[in-house]
């Protein structure tokens, strides 16, 4: 839930007769059990802030002194809301002004939580930063004080927490770049929250099987448009097929050669062949951008394969060629269409983006009408109605020159299906970082590519 969101949910709750008080209980032991878990009786100091999640940090205390363990607070500022005075007022241990706090072997950080829009003032850090580096484990509380929770959005210079624990539901932060890297491992709290939410975390998918009346269309005709570059599109049409479609055609020039012989090439000499090629009923999703190249042929390419009534895959080159006016030229298609841009391509397609990633995603699907997958290590998946997914499987090995025409393969694939475009690049995303995960830190896109059917093979 994004900040505005949480706080609706809670005050739902609390209209339902759940006091402020008892939400706090439940945030505070919970994660107190969780950090005894983590680290049983490690001497610990925890920081409160004036707020509520500074009331967190006394319930936590509270509870780990019952525990045994040598706990103690460090509060800048009394607390400023009823909640967090009444936790406050339960703490039976010492408390003292943050300058005069001393070093302890774990570190609890309850300074700020969700909703923080400004970073903490230089003398506050300062002492934020001395205790955090002088002890041997770090954890947040619903999330790291200097991050601002909607955006991924550092507000502060921060260390590198080892664990977070978020409260009542995950936050948008917890999952974008640059803030992710400062979480170490999340782990979450229920607290009784329910509410909507359009935003959720990518999850392994259910693929059902090909069963006994399925044949090579029903499971799906994958047509990539070649360019100028062969070599991507070859990765991409053996990434479909090893990924379960049931037929796989290469359109391209006189010359291409087929990376394997169950791949057809069909040879197409100019766009008005390539138009009646495209116009086969038994198409069920064409891919155009990997290797496609930047000139007039490419621009021409674009033109005719966005002509198509197929569900289209658009990655790459083809991203680039459209530039600026891609949302001109993709809105109002016949058929479903998805966008694969990593960061450099996104700003060429949206110039004037705030660099919200997750609301900038957003805002270029709605206006072309299709869905985006804007990749990275916090890979953004949304819909055209604003529906969105945070990919939570991050895979840096997959920063290798390939790995992008293997994604638009495996997503044709699973559009092929019939299913959305916007499920599609989901399951996509999800078996191409498990792939990733699997092949090892140091791979080739073949040898990526070569997971593909054991990864498959768990979503079943």
């Amino acid at each position: 839930m994004t900040a505005a969101e949480m706080k609706l949910a809670e005050q739902l709750l609390i209209d339902s007769g759940v006091a402020v008080q008892e939400l706090m209980r439940r945030a505070g032991q919970g994660a107190a059990q969780m950090i005894w878990r983590i680290a049983a009786d490690m001497p610990t100091l925890v920081l409160c802030g004036p707020g509520n999640n500074g009331g967190d940090g006394y319930v936590i205390a509270q509870w780990l002194l019952e525990k045994g363990v040598d706990v103690s607070i460090a509060a800048p500022l009394e607390p400023t809301t009823e909640a967090a005075r009444h936790a406050k007022s339960q703490w039976r241990g010492k408390t003292v002004a943050l300058p005069d706090a001393q070093l302890a072997a774990q570190f609890v950080d309850c300074l700020f939580g969700t909703g923080l829009t400004r970073a903490v003032g230089d003398e506050w850090f300062a002492h934020f930063t001395r205790l955090f580096v002088g002890a041997k484990r770090r954890i947040a509380i619903d999330l790291p004080s200097g991050v601002e929770s909607d955006h991924g959005k550092l507000l502060n210079d921060i260390p590198a927490f080892d664990t977070c624990i978020a409260l009542g539901a995950f936050k948008p932060s917890h999952f974008l770049e640059p803030a992710r890297s400062k979480m170490g491992d999340l782990v979450g709290i229920d607290i009784g929250i329910a509410g909507d939410s359009d935003l959720g975390i990518l999850s392994r998918p259910r693929i059902p099987p090909p069963t006994s009346h399925d044949h090579k269309y029903s499971r799906g005709l994958v047509a990539i448009v070649a360019g100028a570059m062969p070599g991507a599109a070859q990765l991409t049409a053996m990434a479909a097929q090893k990924t379960g479609a049931g037929y796989i055609k290469i359109f391209a020039r006189a010359g291409f050669i087929a990376p394997h012989p169950s791949i057809v090439v069909e040879t197409v000499q100019d766009m008005a062949e390539l138009q009646h090629k495209l116009s086969d009923q038994r198409i069920s999703a064409i891919v155009l951008g990997p290797g496609l190249g930047r000139d007039d042929r490419a621009r021409e390419l674009l033109t005719t394969a966005l002509a198509a009534d197929a569900p289209l895959v658009l990655d790459a080159d083809a991203l680039t060629v459209g530039g600026s006016q891609f949302i001109d030229l993709v809105k109002g298609r016949s058929a479903e269409t998805i966008a694969t841009p990593h960061a450099g391509e996104f700003s060429g397609l949206m110039p004037d983006a705030s660099h919200h990633k997750l609301e900038d995603s957003r805002s270029l699907a709605n206006q072309a009408e299709c869905s985006i997958l804007l990749k990275g290590s916090d890979t953004v998946i949304v819909s055209p109605d604003g529906k969105a997914s945070i990919s939570a499987q991050s895979c840096p090995w997959l920063s290798t020159a390939g790995t992008g025409d293997v994604l638009a393969g495996i997503i044709a694939s699973r559009l092929a299906t019939g299913i959305s475009a916007y499920k599609a690049a989901c399951e996509g995303q999800w078996l191409h970082s498990r792939a990733g995960q699997l092949a090892g830190p140091a791979f080739t896109p073949e040898m990526l590519i070569d997971q593909l059917p054991a990864t498959l093979q768990e979503c079943l």
